[in-house]
């Protein structure tokens, strides 16, 4: 059965591309230096370790920004069906300015701990705190949040 779909945070595609190309100029940049102007050979490994570790953070982002997130009624999730917090495990939701979130996003603490796991630009999950935000846009995110918060409390839908 088909859950109906409450919010969606999709990646901005003008957001994805300065991101992901951004990442990739600071791979070719460290790259270039490197082979152009060797330094100690400790420094080469390092500085063609960043690079491509540069690339490959630009290669998730690129596909982790392919996905969007859902909101249904019992869940947040990603459009490929991975789910990221179910909302009775909800136990709070941050989006102050000094909080540790993603840009343009929103933090959650969870009931019980999970896995961690990280969508470069999308979200990311540290044992009980969620992430979600990042290459979205703002307005987005704060829709999701209007429309899970009744769910969290529904005592209040009343007031």
């Amino acid at each position: 059965m088909q859950q109906e779909i409450l919010a969606t945070v999709r990646p901005s595609s003008s957001r994805r591309w300065v991101g992901v190309g951004m990442l990739s100029t600071v791979g070719v940049l460290v790259i270039y230096v490197a082979l152009t102007t060797p330094p100690e050979p400790i420094w080469l490994v390092f500085l063609l370790v960043v690079g491509v570790a540069a690339f490959w953070l630009a290669y998730r982002m690129w596909l982790a920004t392919s996905d969007w997130i859902e909101l249904t009624g019992t869940e947040i999730r990603t459009g490929s069906g991975l789910v990221i917090a179910r909302v009775e495990d909800i136990e709070s939701v941050d989006q102050g300015v000094f909080a540790f979130k993603p840009s343009n996003g929103f933090l959650l603490k969870t009931k019980e701990s999970a896995e961690k796991s990280w969508a470069p630009g999308l979200w990311w999950r540290l044992g009980r705190r969620v992430g979600i935000g990042g290459l979205t846009t703002a307005a987005e995110t704060k829709s999701m949040l209007q429309v899970l918060h009744p769910l969290l409390h529904p005592a209040d839908k009343n007031a």
